[in-house]
This record gives C-alpha cells, sequence and structure tokens, in this order.
C-alpha cells in the first residue's frame, strides 16, 4: 500500500498525490474488499450518470457497473483489478469507498461532534440510565461507547489496539471489525430508530465506509497505531448488536442446504480434502440457499465472496481452476435461473481477485 498508510507518523497531504488512492484502492481489493470511487476530495460517493439521476431509478437492473461505470456508489462496488485501474488510474483524485456488506466488515463510526445531550433513553438504547446517575462530562460517542463497554465488562472499542482504527478529519474514529460468516448486519445511525449508542453508527450491510488513506479537503482518514488489519468482531459487541436490532428480520429464510450435484462438484474439486471442503461448501450454501429469495438476498455479494475465495483456493493449489468455475456456475445456476451472463461475470471478477492472494491453510476466507 501506499507508504503513508504503512507509515503511522507519516503527516498527511490535504490533497492527495496521484496515484495514492489507486494504491489505497488495489491494497483494498487485494484484502477481499471491494472497492468504489468517492468523489474528489469528499467523502459521498462520485456522482451517477445523467441517465441514473432520473427520478425513480435504481441500481436494480441498471447496465452502468456492468458497462464499467461507477452509478450508484457502493453498489458498483468491485474487486476487479482492471475496473480499479481504469477507475483510479484515468482519475487519480477519486477517494475510496469499500462496500462493507461484501468486504464482510462491521466498523464503529465514533463522532466527536458537539450536540445537545438527548434524553437518557436515547443514549444507549435499551439500556436504563437511572435519574441519580451523573452524566456531567458525556458529551459524545467516544463516552457512550465505553459506557456500553464498561457495563458489559469490555474493552471500548475506541480503546482496542488489536484491530484497524482510524482517525478521521473531524476528530472522531472508525472502528474496524471483521464479521463473521452467515451474519448480515446492518447499518444503523447513533440517533436512528435501530441505534447501538449515541454518536456511534454502525457501518455494515447496505453502507459504506471511507478507506484508511484516503485524503479528503476536510484532511486524511489516518490509521492510528501500527495495525492495519480488521480483529474479528468481540463477542459481546455482536450480542450487543443484536439486541439493537442490527440483523434482518426473522422472517428472512434460513440458508438452504448446497444441492448434492454442487456438493459433490466441491468435494471433488477440492481432491476430498477436509479444509478444502469446509471453507468453501459454507459459502456456496449461502449462494445456493437465494433461490429461495428472489431479491434482496445479496445475491451478488455472496456469489463474489465464494468466487474470491475459491480464488485464493486455486491460487494456493488446493482447487483446480476449471472445477471451482464450473461448481461456482452451477450453484449460481440454481439460484439465479437464466441470469448465466451476470453470474459469470461475478465470478470471473472474484476468482480474478481471490488469485492474487493465496489461501492457504489456517488462513480465513
Amino acid at each position: 500500500m501506499a507508504s503513508e498508510l504503512r507509515n503511522p507518523h507519516s503527516p498527511a497531504p490535504r490533497q492527495a498525490p496521484d496515484g495514492r488512492s489507486l494504491a489505497i484502492a488495489r491494497w483494498c481489493a487485494g484484502r477481499g474488499w471491494p472497492v468504489h470511487p468517492l468523489a474528489p476530495g469528499r467523502k459521498t460517493p462520485a456522482g451517477n450518470c445523467d441517465d441514473c439521476r432520473a427520478p425513480g431509478h435504481t441500481h436494480r437492473g441498471c447496465g452502468c457497473p456492468a458497462a464499467g461505470r461507477w452509478c450508484h456508489g457502493f453498489h458498483a462496488a468491485t474487486l476487479d483489478y482492471a475496473r480499479i485501474e481504469q477507475w483510479w488510474g484515468g482519475a487519480p483524485r477519486l477517494g475510496v469507498g469499500i462496500a462493507c456488506g461484501p468486504a464482510g466488515l462491521v466498523v464503529l463510526d465514533i463522532d466527536a461532534h458537539e450536540r445537545l445531550l438527548p434524553q437518557r433513553d436515547r443514549l444507549l438504547p435499551g439500556i436504563r440510565i437511572a435519574a441519580s446517575v451523573d452524566l456531567t462530562g458525556l458529551a459524545d460517542g467516544f463516552h457512550t461507547i465505553g459506557v456500553l463497554a464498561a457495563l458489559r465488562g469490555a474493552v471500548s472499542p475506541a480503546d482496542d489496539e488489536t484491530t484497524l482504527r482510524v482517525r478521521t478529519p473531524s476528530g472522531g474514529l472508525h472502528v474496524w471489525y471483521r464479521d463473521r460468516p452467515g451474519h448480515r448486519w446492518q447499518c444503523s445511525t447513533g440517533s436512528g430508530a435501530r441505534a447501538l449508542a449515541w454518536q456511534v453508527d454502525v457501518r455494515a450491510h447496505g453502507g459504506y465506509i471511507v478507506a484508511p488513506g484516503t485524503v479528503t479537503e476536510a484532511g486524511a482518514y489516518e490509521p492510528m497505531g501500527d495495525v492495519r488489519e480488521p480483529a474479528p468482531l468481540p463477542g459481546w459487541l455482536a450480542r450487543e448488536l443484536e439486541r439493537t436490532g442490527h440483523l434482518p428480520p426473522a422472517h428472512v429464510p434460513a440458508p438452504r442446504p448446497v444441492p448434492p450435484r454442487a456438493r459433490q462438484a466441491v468435494l471433488a474439486a477440492g481432491g476430498g480434502q477436509d479444509a478444502t471442503n469446509r471453507v468453501l461448501t459454507p459459502l456456496l450454501a449461502d449462494v445456493a440457499a437465494c433461490a429461495a429469495v428472489p431479491e434482496g438476498a445479496a445475491f451478488s455479494e455472496k456469489l463474489n465472496r465464494a468466487s474470491y475465495t475459491a480464488g485464493g483456493l486455486v491460487a494456493a493449489g488446493r482447487l483446480d481452476a476449471g472445477e471451482a468455475e464450473r461448481v461456482l456456475r452451477e450453484t449460481a445456476e440454481l439460484a439465479r435461473p437464466g441470469q448465466q451472463r451476470r453470474c459469470a461475470a461475478i465470478i470471473r471478477s472474484g476468482l480474478n481477485a481471490g488469485g492474487r492472494r493465496p489461501l492457504h491453510l489456517g488462513d480465513r476466507a
């Protein structure tokens, strides 16, 4: 990655030098984090084309992402290195955003804004704070997440030195965690109907996060300390997210097992290796289960993750390339019949990106 990100003590310029954003985007894609452009000097996605700005137009069914355009923000996020070169090589002032859901990331966005203190029941939703408790000095998200952690006997995420933490230009903090497969945590704001704590937003499925090292007009998103990888989401924090409604509604169908033909193909492709089967089969099961949900099942995200993992297994010599592509196509066809062209593009992109990062025994998908 760019030298500024490797060295936590390097001062960050207010304007990103040519090549910095491209290096950041490559670094993120190399970790399986799909990226999309941000408007130059801003933390918002780059604008859509004129057609995509039309009233009522959405990303569903839009041909812009397939045509190589970045319309619709994180919905267009990619791991494809050729597209990354096209986007940031041709427009180096673009910033870098990461689609949190497909990346398997849960990021706490801790704010330090000067705001009036809300009512007590909104500081930590679902947790009663008695009137006898003195709230003098409580002023921002660093305090509320600290109180929540203390109540659970845990270290505040703001002080968690085991994971990637990124200081924001406004004085806030992004705390990055890696989600466990099979979860689909939802985004929230610290003052919304679904919230973890006041002035603490959650970036997960349905949202994006500014990549570390990105420079905006307000300043740089600077990593803290020496850790550059997200740690697994702590169990206590996962329980709090579940308690505060950050999972999808209960009526979402449960994943179905991988169809027998697909399961046999996985075993054959992996040569019967337990580790290969253990890593890839659950991801294929997630793809196959999308057959029960016509829309809103995150099919593209799940197929991309399975393809990326398969690419890593191929690069490590644990999976035959032809068999990997075949079982991915077969499972995708079971979930989304008649969408071969779309599925083939996702599979090809995921396999290519995963192939740049061999997945050896002991690595996590």
